[in-house]
């Protein structure tokens, strides 16, 4: 496979000022140079420079574009092979006959990710930098741009590699008492040694472990509900923090009758916000669609905006949506404030029936009250900060998975050491752990989970 040169478009489609071709792979540089007519005499391309010419169908012996090109030559590549790029006009056209002509020279399509595949498996990144790309390129805030940022820069893999070379220590200690049991000498030191590394591992793992549901949120999003009874401003609260008319308001009740969603960067966090129909009894056959399908959104999200009406106070009908999120982070957003005649005493009667989750005062009509809930959704769901790009964070559910495994391995390993079991018992638990944390950098993953997880990226990436 890493014998092929594979060429694809690496810009999107539809029309820009510019286009690029990219190949990699042992003929990329011979194929760049049977398409390519130097405006200039060039002996010898050099590396990592711009050349200006055309682009030739040579069988017709007519030029198909005007042309930049460059010459990158392995190692020093993204893919550590031998890369060219063509820079052509970004229009649909030029792009496609100038990748045909490549593939016709001999370079074959490029499948879904497979630049960054043998960037890979090249060694020029492991799995979990890899991985990083996808997430820069689909990153929706700056927050979520830095995170992926880290991770490719390595933050993530340089904190599982040195857990797992204080593990293969451990295990090298373990097999060398089964191979040389007669030096005993230090062996209770140095075991009581072995047992404070491991617990130390441990907890380096649990402390990653307290950073993936924060970091699935900065690279995914928060997908949040926003729900009430009918009338109460659900709609104006989209609108609201839109900061833009979406969602058709009225003072008709049930207007919503499906959802509606939206995003939105709220503190550097990508928020979906779905609007809802009003949670109530009905015999209207579509409106009992709509709150069923609110109640679904509520299950499924990852935070819940309940809007009340400040004027009129929690009633039943809220107490059960409230019952109905569950344990979901929620906020109250006491709505229609301007109706109140003493605010602070209704607000405090609201609060002590808020059940312990945070309240908001808004008057949606005056347009008050939304930097309030913007920093209440940050102080919810970050404890009031958000994860710098500065420390190892876990963003894919992928490498949560590994290193919940880990930690369980690990866990089993120090009840073993603390039993007493056989060495060769605790280095089963050993190598599980140490395999179980090579899965989020790649080097003892399935060669299927890797071709799963390049198949998410775009092809010419």
């Amino acid at each position: 496979m890493l014998t092929d040169t594979i060429a694809a478009i690496s810009t999107p489609p539809g029309e820009g000022g510019i286009g690029i071709v990219r190949m990699s792979g042992p003929q990329a540089k011979s194929i760049g140079l049977s398409l390519f007519c130097f405006a200039a005499r060039v002996d010898e391309p050099q590396s990592h420079r711009l050349y200006y010419g055309h682009i030739m169908d040579i069988k017709a012996g007519l030029p198909v574009d005007e042309a930049l090109i460059s010459f990158m030559h392995a190692p020093h590549t993204y893919t550590r092979e031998d890369v060219v790029e063509i820079n052509c006009h970004g229009g649909i056209l030029p792009l496609a006959r100038t990748l045909e002509l490549a593939l016709a020279a001999g370079a074959r399509l490029a499948q879904p990710g497979e630049f960054t595949q043998r960037a890979f498996l090249n060694g020029r990144l492991d799995l979990a930098q890899a991985e990083a790309v996808i997430h820069i390129i689909r990153a929706k805030t700056e927050a979520a741009m830095e995170l992926g940022l880290s991770q490719l820069q390595g933050r993530l893999s340089g904190q599982i590699r040195m857990v797992r070379q204080r593990l293969l220590d451990v295990l090298a200690h373990i097999e060398a008492s089964i191979d040389f049991p007669e030096h005993q000498d230090v062996e209770d030191l140095a075991w009581e040694k072995l047992e404070i590394e491991v617990l130390r591992c441990r907890d380096e793992v649990r402390e990653l472990l307290a950073t993936a549901d924060k970091g699935r949120i900065l690279r995914e999003g928060l997908r949040t509900a926003i729900v009430g009874r009918p009338n109460v401003g659900k709609s104006s609260l989209l609108n609201s923090m839109l900061r833009e008319q979406r969602a058709i308001v009225t003072a008709v009740p049930g207007t919503t009758r499906d959802v509606i969603e939206e995003s939105v960067n709220i503190g550097g966090v990508a928020l979906t916000i779905i609007d809802t129909a009003g949670i109530r009894k009905t015999a209207d056959e579509v409106e009992k669609i709509g709150v069923a399908r609110s109640k679904e959104v509520i299950r499924n999200a990852d935070l819940v905006l309940l809007v009340i009406d400040a004027a009129v106070g929690m009633t039943d009908e809220d107490r059960e949506i409230l019952s109905a999120a569950g344990e979901k982070p929620l906020i109250i957003i006491a709505n229609k404030t301007d109706l109140l005649g003493n605010p602070s005493t209704r607000l405090d009667e609201l609060t002590e029936k808020a059940a312990g989750h945070p309240l908001v005062a808004m008057s949606l009509l005056e347009n008050s009250g939304l930097d309030e809930l913007e920093d209440s959704i940050i102080r919810l769901v970050f404890q009031g900060e958000i994860t710098g790009a500065d420390m190892p964070v876990v963003a894919s559910l992928r490498h949560k998975d590994a290193l919940r495994r880990t930690e369980l391995s690990l866990e089993e390993l120090m009840q073993g050491l603390a039993a007493g079991d056989a060495v060769d018992l605790l280095s089963i638990d050993l190598y599980t752990a140490l395999e179980t944390l090579g899965e989020v950098t790649g080097e003892t993953v399935r060669g299927e989970i890797v071709e799963e997880i390049f198949k998410n990226f775009c092809i010419g990436k």
